[in-house]
């Protein structure tokens, strides 16, 4: 079976932040509104609706537009081609639990999972052939802060699943890398299917890690990245740079080069980021979805509110 993965050790700040996210941010206003059946035809941005929980669809080209709300409630949430992947904490199971969902392209579950743990990243390989995810878990002997994660893998065509992937060898500074606290997160995958990249963390560090999927291995390409986002061409990576304490500054790095560039975002931005094109960067920020131009320059643009987790058809 391909082996693959990540799991994340989260600092206090982001892992109990993750859980006050998903507990708190599943309430039950709007309730009265029918749901729309939702597809995941072209043009659309798709998002978590945070006053209800439920994936809301508007176009693109007018993103302000009035939201479509389906029925369907998730707390992560990502799409490709015609794949989509939920992630919903399950209410009122401690410890928590979380329903991993596997999505048609109608938004109909195809395939359902259940694991302990808090939702945190939800990817679909731009293929529509993978879905990935991360959750936090806690009781790790290594995790001084209490808290680790668990990340996962589901392969659409073949049914493979592997519930949490620890095992990755990879190089730092032409080294194998061995730590007991070694975790990864944040994947992204190549338009092959194959080529990854990923977060790497340990010993208070992190690095951004490129990977083979079928041979199983990476190396290390550079420190302080998190949360890495391919491009739709495969040059650069949109990635979160730790700047402070629970602070982080968005950027881009070139892969060709190694040249980084930050962002118009001045904000902390805690999210994995998602591109809508080759030139645009989309995050969730404030209980919103923004967008910002990927060279660094211009400013960032609120597309919708009320939103978080977004999603693009293409």
């Amino acid at each position: 079976m391909k082996k693959l993965v990540l799991a994340l050790t989260g600092t206090v700040v982001l892992a109990a932040a993750a859980v006050t996210y998903t507990v708190s941010a599943r309430p039950d206003a709007a309730e009265a509104v029918p749901a729309a059946q939702l597809t995941l035809a072209h043009g659309q941005l798709l998002y978590r609706n945070v006053s209800t929980g439920r994936i809301a669809s508007v176009p693109l080209t007018d993103p302000g537009a009035k939201p479509k709300l389906s029925g369907l409630k998730c707390d992560r949430f990502a799409v490709a081609k015609q794949t989509a992947v939920c992630l919903a904490a399950r209410p009122g199971t401690l410890p928590v639990e979380t329903d991993v969902l596997v999505l048609d392209d109608h938004l109909n579950v195809r395939h359902t999972e259940t694991l302990p743990g808090t939702p945190s990243r939800a990817r679909v390989s731009p293929d529509g052939k993978l879905v990935y995810w991360t959750v936090f878990v806690t009781g790790d002997s290594y995790a001084a802060t209490g808290f680790s994660t668990r990340a996962g893998v589901y392969e659409v065509d073949t049914g493979s699943l592997v519930k949490t992937i620890e095992e990755l060898p990879v190089l730092v500074d032409g080294s194998r890398y061995f730590a007991p606290d070694v975790n990864y997160w944040g994947i992204t995958f190549a338009a092959d299917g194959n080529r990854f990249y990923a977060t790497l963390g340990s010993k208070g560090k992190t690095y951004l890690v490129e990977g083979d999927y079928a041979h199983f291995h990476g190396k290390a390409l550079r420190e302080n990245v998190e949360c890495p986002s391919l491009s739709p061409d495969g040059t650069r990576v949109a990635f979160k740079k730790k700047v402070g304490d629970g602070v982080w500054r968005l950027s881009v790095l070139d892969l060709a080069t190694m040249r980084e560039t930050e962002l118009a975002e001045r904000r902390s931005v805690d999210d994995q980021a998602l591109w809508q094109d080759d030139h645009t960067v989309l995050y969730g920020l404030d209980n919103a979805v923004w967008a910002v131009p990927a060279d660094g320059s211009g400013a960032p643009r609120r597309l919708a509110g009320d939103a978080a987790t977004p999603a693009v058809t293409g």
